[in-house]
């Protein structure tokens, strides 16, 4: 027991020790940070409307049959070139076809008609001139003339409607392209204003993206745009703002606007998904640091500067600013440090031990 006793107060006394010299490390410990650290400096700011949307071929054609009937035959599949007046489906219909003989029979009876009566009024303007019939014998002939001529036009006109109906049986390629669509087969029954087929120009392809209402008014005709598609993420292709469309949609609020490539896209489909950075306004040398290292307290904005080893909480104002960086008016210079990050745990005056150096934005 005695042993014990004399035991107990070493232990006490290291202990002690112990938790002097912990005290004494977590107090200086902890008025020190490690921190990463990156430096103002001067860049070019580039400010942008981001947007995303899809790729869409500029030339599309959506093609309907006109008349009912039972599909004859198949020009063309989906996924094959068509060229401009291929007929890509083809209607089997009696009655447009009988039609067009009726009408054809109709104009060749009135243009044989027609030419009876310019003959029979050259003949009796010749006996007039002769004195051999009379004025209204003229007048008669010239009036029956011009009657067999207006029905002839008549004719003529309904004949052409009839060939037009005619060649509505067949659908065709209005210009050369893909059949992105193809949705019937021979021998399928197809109602009129039913859609049969779709083709796209794939030689000029747009991007239709949607734009805040409040980012609109940024936007103007042939300003740069930066794209990236899903499907290609690690190439950036150049396009132009080419069309905005003057409506704001009531349940998005978005408008919509069109990009156009500066140089046709390899691998490039309709309907592919894309993202746009639309470029308004680009400001040279400005003083940027990142958007991350500002906070606000009271409607101040503030940056943890790195001085002399330590923190130092920096009043400053800033101007333009784009997705990561904000532009500095007043507060920093270039050159000076400050920590990309800040934390809650940081206090005026705490020693700042670099982890990385010299990292420019």
């Amino acid at each position: 027991m005695q042993t014990l006793q004399k035991v107990l107060p070493k232990y006490t006394i290291a202990l002690s020790l112990v938790f002097v010299v912990t005290v004494i490390y977590l107090i200086t410990r902890g008025n020190t940070v490690e921190v990463d650290a990156v430096e103002v400096t001067h860049a070019e700011l580039v400010q942008a409307v981001y947007a995303t949307g899809f790729v869409e071929a500029d030339a599309v054609a959506n093609l309907s049959a006109e008349f009912s009937g039972t599909v004859k035959s198949v020009g063309a599949l989906e996924g094959e070139r068509v060229v401009a007046g291929q007929t890509i489906i083809a209607f089997d219909a009696v009655q447009p076809d009988l039609a067009v003989r009726e009408a054809r029979s109709a104009y060749a009876e009135q243009l044989a008609m027609s030419g009876e009566r310019k003959l029979k009024y050259t003949r009796i303007r010749n006996l007039f001139g002769e004195g051999a019939v009379s004025r209204q014998d003229l007048d008669d002939a010239l009036k029956n003339m011009r009657q067999a001529d207006e029905l002839l036009e008549q004719k003529r006109l309904q004949l052409k409607i009839r060939e037009d109906d005619l060649k509505k049986l067949a659908v065709t390629a209005p210009f050369t392209g893909i059949l992105a669509f193809q949705g019937v087969k021979t021998g399928d029954y197809v109602t009129a204003n039913t859609l049969v087929a779709r083709v796209i120009d794939t030689t000029d392809y747009v991007v239709s993206v949607e734009v805040d209402e409040l980012d609109v008014p940024r936007i103007r005709s042939g300003q740069k745009a930066a794209i990236v598609l899903d499907a290609l993420p690690d190439k950036r292709l150049d396009a132009v703002v080419s069309r905005i469309v003057p409506q704001t949609d009531t349940v998005t609020k978005t408008s919509k606007v069109y990009l156009r490539f500066y140089a046709p896209v390899k691998g490039i489909q309709a309907g592919m998904t894309a993202t746009a950075n639309i470029i308004y306004n680009v400001k040279p040398n400005s003083l940027l640091v990142r958007k991350s290292s500002v906070f606000e307290e009271d409607h101040v904005s503030y940056v943890w500067k790195i001085e002399n080893g330590k923190l130092r909480k920096q009043s400053l104002k800033t101007g333009a600013g784009d997705l990561a960086y904000v532009e500095v008016i007043d507060g920093l210079r270039k050159g000076d440090k400050v920590v990309p990050v800040p934390e809650e745990r940081f206090r005026e005056g705490m020693d700042a031990r670099i982890a990385v150096k010299n990292n420019k934005p």
